[in-house]
């Protein structure tokens, strides 16, 4: 079975397609399953993702769609949505959405003056060069963790994004990304191994073979991710990404019905 759950629509204002036609490009290439999960409304850089005024539109479309190709491909609706400390950010609207499932991901580090730092926007990447390497990755771990005892969420978004740019630790990656796993794990949640770092400077998916490889041994959940923004992006490196996976020793993947987990064979 063929998985993609995370994918965007241009309601997310930096998305190119439409629905339909990711739709049509998901079945051209055989996916089982797809999941739109366009960033959720909230009062917070509204630029980067729909107005709430728009939510009915966006979850009436999947529907309508959903119907459509019902015989041909399984379509999920679903969120990403920014985990952010200020929970007062995310609106209840979204976390209490009738969805198929829910992916939490950190986009922003909250910062000892109270700004937010949205540290994978090429904007702000002058910022790495300011601070401590080995505390930027402790930062972004402690919001993982955070993210997991919150309990909102289904799944784990890009679980080491803080690597876009490629400014690595000089600690132990492991070390630093452990308590946030085993929290992920006590919080009974999915990780997603997420393509788009291929598109990045990194270079590679996320997590890194070190994570997934610690994750295996939590005995934590995978789904595959495309986070796809353009048509071309569905089903990106899935052969590989999936190789990764049954080299760790992931045999089955997590697909969502109503916030319900199901494992298939992938």
């Amino acid at each position: 079975m063929r998985v993609d759950l995370h994918n965007h629509t241009p309601l997310c204002n930096h998305a190119n397609g439409t629905m339909e036609e990711f739709v049509k490009k998901a079945i051209d290439l055989n996916i089982d399953v797809f999941g739109f999960s366009d960033h959720a409304p909230m009062p917070f850089d509204p630029k980067y993702r729909m107005d709430i005024s728009q939510k009915d539109e966006y979850e009436n479309n999947i529907d309508f769609f959903k119907e459509k190709y019902k015989n041909k491909i399984e379509i999920l609706k679903a969120y990403e949505v920014d985990f952010m400390q200020n929970s007062s950010l995310m609106l209840d609207e979204v976390l209490n959405s009738k969805v198929d499932y829910l992916i939490g991901s950190v986009h922003f580090i909250q910062e000892s003056n109270s700004n937010l730092w949205g540290f994978d926007n090429p904007e702000f990447i002058g910022k790495y060069k300011e601070k401590n390497i080995d505390e930027i990755w402790i930062d972004y771990f402690e919001a993982i963790k955070q993210l997991a005892k919150s309990k909102h969420f289904d799944i784990v978004g890009h679980l080491d994004l803080i690597k876009v740019f490629k400014y690595l630790p000089n600690k132990d990656i492991k070390v630093l990304a452990k308590d946030a796993l085993i929290e992920i794990k006590k919080s009974d949640m999915v990780i997603e191994i997420n393509a788009a770092g291929f598109r990045k400077p990194i270079c590679e998916a996320y997590p890194s073979k070190e994570l997934l490889e610690l994750a295996f041994e939590l005995d934590i959940p995978i789904t595959f991710s495309s986070d796809a923004h353009e048509i071309e992006q569905i089903g990106f490196m899935y052969d590989k990404v999936t190789e990764i996976a049954r080299k760790i020793g992931y045999n089955y993947c997590a697909i969502f019905k109503e916030r319900d987990r199901k494992l298939v064979k992938f």
